[in-house]
């Protein structure tokens, strides 16, 4: 019997962004400021009537034209900053000839203060260590050296994750029960922490290329930067031609 309206520019011309991972936190906040200012103007009535039910006190106010509609937003400063945690371990497989990889678990352990919805909170945790892996290990920007045009400009140049790009074991695991002080409802934000967590994908990449490297005598120091590219994997395995030559 509560309605929400969707934001546009005549309920809010000037609403604030929702990057940083903010938004959920700010839209709740927002809902409980307008609750509050409904139930102040509702306040006097109820006051009156005694012990209504909800339906009684809405009619009554109805009838006595209080404004049942309110309109807030997120002001900066209405929040604390915080700080939030995280942990991760990747183990991925990578074939040494190819530069291709599969990841085969990641553990993560987050720490989301008393999450506002468990559920949700681990889709954004996953989404975004995928995403993460598209930064690190696939999404390449080449430019044209003449032209300085951009030439991977499409899905087939440019590769970002896909359904066989998840980890096969992936477990997430909430660090609940520790209320934020500065959070909405003691909830801590979740989504960009998961792209820092995915870096543990390029140390484990690292791991797997240095034991492939030790195995045929190589010891010098190399480059894994962002993104690390299946090219790349190839290159820093310290192959030669004779690898790719067919001995009959």
């Amino acid at each position: 019997m509560v309605s929400v309206s969707a934001s546009n520019t005549f309920s809010g011309a000037n609403s604030i962004f929702t990057g940083g991972s903010i938004g959920s936190e700010t839209v709740c906040f927002g809902v409980q400021k307008a609750c509050n200012e409904l139930l102040t103007r509702m306040k006097p009535v109820r006051d009156k009537m005694g012990s209504p039910t909800w339906l009684q006190l809405v009619q009554r106010c109805y009838e006595e034209h209080v404004n049942l509609f309110s309109q807030q937003i997120h002001h900066a400063g209405d929040l604390e900053p915080y700080d939030t945690w995280g942990m991760s371990c990747t183990e991925i497989e990578v074939d040494i000839l190819t530069g291709k990889w599969q990841i085969t678990r990641v553990d993560i352990l987050e720490d989301t203060g008393e999450s506002l919805s468990p559920l949700i909170d681990v889709g954004q945790i996953e989404g975004g260590f995928v995403q993460g892996l598209g930064y690190w290990l696939m999404e390449k920007l080449v430019y044209d050296r003449q032209t300085g045009e951009l030439t991977t400009f499409n899905s087939w140049e440019y590769h970002v994750p896909g359904a066989k790009d998840i980890p096969i074991d992936f477990r997430v695991k909430l660090f609940q029960k520790r209320p934020n002080r500065g959070g909405f409802l003691g909830s801590k934000t979740t989504g960009e922490l998961g792209i820092c967590l995915s870096i543990s994908a390029l140390f484990a990449l690292r791991h797997a290329l240095n034991s492939a490297r030790k195995d045929v005598g190589i010891d010098e120091w190399y480059h894994l930067g962002a993104p690390t590219t299946i090219e790349d994997i190839v290159l820093a395995a310290g192959h030669t031609k004779r690898d790719f030559k067919l001995n009959i």
